[in-house]
């Protein structure tokens, strides 16, 4: 499924269940063809540790909680905003010194023992509370925390202790698993590609590497009332009521080294679609005249099997298509210049018409190409491996203290 995105960090949870293993993602830029490694080589065969610098992870990694006192923390400095005629905290800062923390300032009145039942709580199965509810709001954790505890606290109080913590089972996210018996094998492909393989050789200076896909069903939705901007205290109000002005598709190729975007919106999806943002790119002498053209591409309607690859090398002899596994979008770079697209463009949806809509999508790209940057992906097959290797012993270890599952 990364530019300047801000990708947060994913634990998969179910609601009482021991949280799932978040991939560790990292995308940044910029990207490819560095001295890595021939996957020949010996010293290849070790997966690589990976340093942040100034990358955006998804991580999977835990963190203690913040420690509780048992002394007087040392002296801080507090910034105190100034009030000033342009605004609350406009100005200078004047600094003062102070013994108190936040953990510090939590846990006089809540020690470790209550925060440990706060979170108990908060762990605790909702059906047996005997209400009928699948998750607990902080305004019922805060008032079972009170009869609990036999004394008040607030939601805010109890929001931060819960956000303190290092694991949460009361969150949880849609996760999709690998499920095809090859996922390793035809991932790695890709994620060869990304790094500048193909078969074990290095990509030759002049092979271009393309992630396609298509975002679909792209509403037009036409507000019932105009939009009402900004005012003080009041943010920008967009109605909720709309009705349809139609849908469109937008079907985009990312070069993975350049960091371009080439796209097209259609009234539907299928071969013929596919068909023309094909030739619209390969139709570019970058392109054209490349020795081989590489799309990433996931096994969607308008590009599945054998028959589009072979359909795709008659018209245009130096592309190759390369089939990602079931449920392996999340490895299709594209799909990552759609989520920006999805959170800088379509958000709010309020568009006029079609055209307006397809419009602002052309805009973006336009935008997005007048300074091209390319992902810097460090997610290698090594990662992956070891990722399958962690949810295969979870899955296992689930099976075993519930059996008859399969």
């Amino acid at each position: 499924m990364l530019a300047d995105s801000s990708l947060k960090t994913i634990w998969p949870t179910a609601l009482g269940v021991v949280p799932c293993l978040a991939l560790r993602l990292f995308i940044t830029r910029p990207f490819l063809m560095s001295s890595s490694p021939r996957p020949g080589d010996s010293s290849s065969l070790a997966p690589r540790r990976h340093t942040s610098g100034s990358a955006l992870a998804w991580s999977g990694s835990f963190t203690k909680p913040p420690p509780f006192p048992t002394r007087q923390p040392p002296l801080i400095s507090i910034s105190i905003p100034i009030p000033t005629a342009v605004g609350a905290d406009a100005g200078p800062k004047a600094g003062s010194l102070s013994r108190t923390t936040l953990a510090g300032a939590v846990s006089r009145s809540f020690p470790p023992l209550d925060r440990a039942i706060i979170t108990s709580i908060a762990c605790d199965v909702v059906a047996r509370t005997g209400n009928p509810l699948s998750r607990q709001s902080t305004t019922d954790l805060a008032q079972r925390a009170r009869d609990e505890l036999n004394k008040p606290i607030s939601r805010s109080t109890v929001w931060r202790i819960l956000d303190e913590d290092a694991i949460k089972p009361w969150q949880y996210e849609h996760w999709i698993f690998p499920r095809a018996s090859n996922f390793f094998e035809k991932a790695a492909v890709v994620l060869d590609l990304y790094e500048g393989y193909w078969q074990g050789e290095r990509l030759d200076p002049f092979d271009r590497i393309l992630s396609s896909d298509e975002k679909t069903s792209i509403q037009a939705r036409i507000r019932r009332h105009p939009t009402l901007g900004p005012a003080s205290g009041r943010r920008r109000r967009v109605e909720a009521e709309y009705r349809r002005g139609g849908a469109l598709q937008y079907l985009a190729a990312w070069d993975v080294q350049e960091g371009l975007v080439m796209g097209r919106c259609e009234a539907k999806t299928g071969i013929g679609p596919f068909g023309r943002l094909v030739e619209q790119v390969m139709e570019r002498p970058t392109y054209g005249s490349a020795g081989r053209v590489f799309w990433v591409v996931d096994n969607g309607s308008s590009h599945r099997g054998e028959a589009s690859a072979k359909r795709m090398s008659r018209a245009y002899p130096n592309a190759i298509l390369v089939h990602l596994p079931v449920h392996a979008s999340w490895l299709n770079q594209v799909e990552v210049y759609f989520s920006l697209l999805q959170r800088k463009v379509l958000t709010p949806n309020d568009s006029a018409d079609l055209r307006e809509l397809e419009l602002r999508i052309r805009l973006y790209e336009e935008l997005t190409n007048s300074q091209p940057r390319p992902f810097d992906w460090r997610f290698t097959k090594y990662d992956l491996f070891m990722l399958l290797q962690r949810l295969a012993k979870r899955e296992a270890a689930a099976k075993a203290v519930t059996p008859g599952t399969r």
